[in-house]
């Protein structure tokens, strides 16, 4: 659980990656046989030397914000990085990963008993929020931070109960350490198997299109995470997603605008899934993408599957999800690999 942990608990807000990227090389040089960071900032790992190319991606950066302006007071005002619920924020603690060391922070707001009866009816917005540091001056703030430092939800980690854990950016950081344990144990006979801990995700899935272009694979699997639905106010419908049913095979992305998997390419996961006995759900989400939306478009087009760990709360400070499900996609993506690897698609 340390290793979770750590990658959990790592800052990496959407182009400002350094600091899981350095424990995902870092973690990906103990079992593959090359490892570097990309120019875009993606980090790019190489186990085999077959001739098949196969690429594993999963995005190690998290929504968070950014510190856009000091003001004369010392409170900060922000933008959001990435699909943020204006919702969730208020009193949350924060981080700021500020050049002189981490400064915390809570997200602030008007009280709601000084507010005026149309100002209740009307939706908090971010921009109406501000952080506060501590400090009664600009100048004393500008001691702390900066302009441009981004900001995390505080880090947290540990067991729910049973097989269930929380923590911080769950959305995606369950998925780098899916691909460390990937990587571990596949066996790449016939194939070169790339993993890339991709950047910027978050803001419109970027590194994986620049490592798709690099690499140019012949197969693709993103881990990622997935909305689960098994909890209140969410009908089975819009989600009958589980925690502990099993890994999320995606049949189709955000109503077809992101990825749409071939038909041979999810009958491959769900026969290796089932010849293995291996736990699995299929997941049809109307809204969100991942990696695999934009590596299945590089160049002529490259075949790609997206396995998911069903989360609760994705998006948010705090999100929860089954470490029996994350081995069962660990699990199901090595055996699709090796079945490729071996017999092709």
């Amino acid at each position: 659980m340390e290793l979770l942990k750590k990658i959990i608990c790592a800052a990496g807000v959407s182009g400002s990656e350094s600091e899981i990227a350095a424990i995902m090389k870092n973690e990906l040089a103990k079992c593959c046989d090359e490892v570097f960071i990309d120019a875009f900032g993606n980090v790019v790992a190489r186990r085999g030397s077959g001739k098949k190319k196969i690429m594993l991606a999963a995005h190690m950066d998290e929504i968070g914000l950014l510190v856009k302006y000091i003001g004369k007071d010392g409170y900060l005002s922000f933008i959001k990085v990435g699909g943020i619920d204006d919702r969730i924020l208020v009193g949350q603690r924060v981080v700021v990963k500020a050049k002189n060391g981490d400064c915390l922070g809570i997200i602030g707001a008007k009280p709601p008993h000084l507010l005026k009866e149309d100002e209740r009816k009307q939706p908090l917005k971010y921009d109406d929020m501000f952080i506060d540091i501590g400090c009664g001056d600009e100048k004393s703030a500008q001691k702390k931070v900066g302009i441009g430092d981004p900001v995390i939800f505080e880090p947290n980690f540990g067991k729910l109960g049973g097989e269930l854990y929380y923590g911080k950016a769950i959305d995606n950081r369950a998925g780098c350490y899916a691909l460390i344990k990937i990587m571990e144990k596949i066996k790449t006979d016939g194939a070169t198997v790339y993993a890339v801990a991709t950047a910027q995700e978050e803001v419109g899935l970027k590194g994986a299109r620049t490592a798709a272009f690099k690499i140019e694979p012949d197969f693709a699997i993103a881990v990622d995470t997935t909305v689960a639905g098994d909890m209140p106010q969410v009908k089975e419908k819009e989600s009958n997603l589980k925690l502990g049913r099993g890994a999320g095979i995606t049949i189709m992305e955000a109503s077809g605008r992101g990825i749409i998997v071939a038909e041979r390419i999810r009958n491959i996961f769900i026969e290796t899934a089932k010849s293995n006995k291996i736990k699995y759900q299929l997941d049809i989400i109307d809204g969100g993408m991942t990696d695999g939306a934009i590596i299945y478009m590089n160049k002529e087009g490259v075949p790609t599957g997206v396995l998911s760990i069903p989360t609760r709360y994705i998006h948010s400070p705090t999100g929860v999800f089954s470490l029996a499900d994350l081995n069962s996609v660990v699990a199901l993506a090595v055996k699709v690999v090796e079945r490729v690897a071996k017999k092709g698609i």
